[in-house]
C-alpha cells in the first residue's frame, strides 16, 4: 500500500509578520519547512512527499530539498490561491492509496501523530488527528455577547494530518471544485459530502506557527525534545 503526505506549505505569513512564507523562518537555525519534511522523510509508512507552495516559492522550496536530501519528496509544486486550491493541487499530483494532507507551518509534527492518523485511516476510511479542548467554550451572537456554553467534552481541537484514501478525497476535492466551495480544512470537505472522519491521537504540542509566540513555543519544544534525546 503506497503513503504519500501532500504538504501544503503556501503561507504568506501575514499574521508572523515576516513579508514573506513563513515555512522559510528558521527555528533553531533551520527553516520550519525542514522540519516538517524530516518528520515524513523519516517516517517508515511514507513512501513519498509532494510539497506545494506559493510560484514564487517553488525556487527556494526546491533548494532546500535538495540541500538537505530529503529523498522521498517527488514533486514541489504550485499552489493556488486558497489553501482548497492548493490541496487539491497537490491531489492531483498524489498516486496511490492513502494520501496524508499536512500544514506546512506544523513542523512539530511526530511519529506518533502519522502513525495514528495512518492506523485510524485504514481502520474508518478517514482520520484527523486532534486534540480535546482545554478551556471553557463559549457561543456568541452577532454582537458579541455570549449566547451560550459549548460542550467540551465533545469539543476537539483539529490539526494535521488529516488522512484519506486518496480516491475518495480526489472525488470530494473535485465536486467542491466545481461547486466553487472553499474550505479552511479537509475535514470540512468530507463533512459537506457526508463522509465520516476519525478523529485520531493528535498532540498539544503539534501547533501551527502562526505568530511570532508560536516561534518561541515551537523552540522551546524543539529544545525539550532535545534535551531528552527525541
Amino acid at each position: 500500500m503506497k503513503i504519500t503526505a501532500v504538504i501544503v506549505a503556501g503561507g504568506r505569513g501575514t499574521r508572523m509578520g515576516a513579508g514573506k512564507n513563513k515555512v522559510f523562518l528558521k527555528i533553531l537555525g533551520e527553516e520550519v519547512i525542514c522540519h516538517t519534511l524530516r518528520a515524513f522523510e523519516n517516517n517508515n509508512f511514507i513512501d513519498d512527499i509532494i510539497v506545494v507552495t506559493g510560484k514564487n516559492d517553488i525556487t527556494e522550496c526546491a533548494a532546500l530539498v535538495k540541500k538537505y536530501k530529503f529523498s522521498k519528496v517527488s514533486t514541489v509544486t504550485e499552489g493556488g490561491e486558497t489553501r482548497r486550491e492548493s490541496v487539491f493541487n497537490g491531489l492531483m499530483c498524489a498516486s496511490g492509496d492513502i494520501v496524508l494532507i499536512h500544514d506546512g507551518a506544523r513542523a512539530l509534527v511526530t511519529d506518533s501523530e502519522i502513525n495514528n492518523s495512518i492506523e485510524d485511516c485504514k481502520k474508518y476510511g478517514a482520520s484527523a488527528a486532534g486534540v480535546k479542548c482545554k478551556d471553557t467554550l463559549k457561543a456568541a451572537d452577532a454582537e458579541g455577547f455570549i449566547s451560550g456554553t459549548v460542550n467540551r467534552k465533545s469539543t476537539y481541537l483539529i490539526q494535521t494530518p488529516q488522512t484519506f484514501y486518496l480516491d475518495k478525497i480526489l472525488d470530494l476535492h473535485k465536486r467542491a471544485d466545481r461547486e466553487s466551495f472553499n474550505a479552511t480544512d479537509d475535514c470540512m470537505i468530507a463533512e459537506r459530502y457526508g463522509m465520516k472522519v476519525k478523529i485520531s491521537a493528535g498532540s498539544y504540542d503539534n501547533i501551527k506557527l502562526t505568530t511570532p509566540e508560536d516561534m518561541i513555543i515551537g523552540e522551546r519544544i524543539l529544545k525539550r525534545r532535545k534535551e531528552n534525546g527525541i
